[in-house]
């Protein structure tokens, strides 16, 4: 009996012209489904051009912390809320004892629109360490059906003494607590722009757009807004590396280590020498002159203006994470000072974004530019046109100053 593979079933009664052209189809084919064995890719960009961003969205990256029983996250310098299910931003406001249209405004909502559970919001100020009393609930409204039922349940069926009322002891309020300040490192609190998506957000911080879904209660279509914070996921950090433990030195007393040796002057004088008179020096007319390098910067600054112009937009932690220049249309945008271009991407406006990186951590971000002179990977010097301002009303460069994940104000390092 001869046995067929499947391969040659499948193609069995082809013309031998067809049968050619559908063979290189299948090992294509069997190729895509051989790369699909690999770890998922949610930002779908591994293999798929010159950015690949699939290392930054397998990343690792440490759990949300847990909210307090209000919902609330405090770090050192912010709170977040955290929407339980079925809550609006009315309901979580009363939660944590802020007025509601204050919430919605400084998050860009509505205080009647319905929020996923585990979604976050940004609190405008500090929540108070306790709510007042009635917080929460509507001022002088009493549910009469379950206090009735609370005294029917808690009321002793018979009692012993027909007539008599039986005391019940009232417990003690405990006082509240303070929200836990989480202790390590805080996370950034982004503010989305026009034309941002989770996805550029997570490529420009270097995180799986999944954990930065999972952090902000994000729906699945990974939807965001203009106006939302959006808290960056912190890396998990590697366990520390233990000193090797250092060798036993052993003492000894004075005298009972190794012999001294004998110095030479001891058993015979040194010889004489003769010492040579110095030479003349001669007259300062004759000494060459050394040629002096130009100085290669025009400042001592740590960094170089990338567009001389005037600054309309100035750094702000958390709402602007860096400042706007503007210039003239189609001026020169230059590298801030020298590095290697780690990144050419746009946003969802087609705006080109260029990242240049100056060390392990330190990076700078050019956004709104266009004319792009340089490619990923290229090193480039301190001053270099690496871009011009794009045309129209909006001729100004969005500059950006990273220390790893945490913005930094840019004129710290230009002035």
């Amino acid at each position: 009996m001869t046995r067929t593979t499947p391969t040659r079933t499948a193609f069995r009664g082809l013309p031998r012209a067809r049968l050619l052209a559908v063979l290189p189809l299948a090992g294509m084919l069997t190729g895509v489904l051989a790369a699909c064995q690999g770890p998922l890719d949610y930002d779908l960009r591994g293999q798929l051009g010159a950015f690949n961003t699939a290392g930054a969205a397998q990343t690792a990256t440490a759990n949300r912390p847990s909210p307090d029983s209000r919902g609330l996250i405090s770090y050192p310098s912010y709170q977040v809320a955290v929407a339980q299910r079925g809550d609006t931003v009315s309901d979580v406001a009363a939660r944590i004892g802020l007025p509601p249209s204050e919430v919605a405004r400084f998050n860009g909502m509505e205080t009647s629109d319905k929020m996923r559970q585990g979604e976050v919001l940004a609190l405008p100020r500090r929540a108070p360490d306790s709510l007042p009393a009635g917080a929460g609930s509507t001022p002088g409204s009493v549910d009469i059906a379950t206090l009735a039922g609370q005294a029917i349940d808690t009321a002793p069926l018979t009692s012993p003494n027909p007539g008599s009322v039986t005391p019940t002891a009232i417990q003690p309020v405990p006082k509240p607590q303070p929200p836990k300040v989480q202790a390590g490192p805080e996370p950034v609190r982004h503010k989305v722009k026009r034309g941002e998506t989770a996805y550029t957000i997570s490529r420009l911080y270097q995180v799986p757009v999944k954990s930065l879904a999972e952090w902000n209660g994000l729906g699945s279509d990974f939807a965001v807004r203009e106006g939302q914070f959006l808290l960056i996921p912190l890396k998990e950090e590697p366990a520390p590396r233990l000193a090797p433990a250092a060798t036993a030195v052993t003492v000894t007393e004075p005298g009972a280590g190794s012999e001294t040796p004998v110095p030479p002057s001891a058993s015979q004088p040194l010889p004489e020498e003769k010492v040579e008179p110095a030479a003349v020096k001669p007259a300062a007319e004759t000494l060459p002159k050394p040629e002096l390098p130009k100085p290669t910067r025009a400042s001592s600054a740590a960094m170089a203006y990338p567009v001389q112009g005037k600054i309309v937009k100035t750094y702000s932690k958390g709402r602007n994470d860096g400042i706007d220049i503007a210039a003239a249309a189609g001026a020169p945008v230059n590298a801030a000072e020298a590095g290697t271009v780690a990144a050419i991407t746009k946003d969802s406006n087609n705006v080109p974004i260029v990242v240049i990186r100056h060390s392990q951590k330190l990076l700078t971000v050019y956004q709104n530019v266009g004319n792009i002179t340089v490619k990923k990977g290229e090193s480039v010097v301190r001053g270099q046109r690496i871009a011009s301002l794009r045309g129209g009303d909006d001729a100004y460069v969005h500059f950006e100053v990273r220390d790893g994940f945490e913005s930094i104000d840019p004129l710290s390092y230009l002035n």
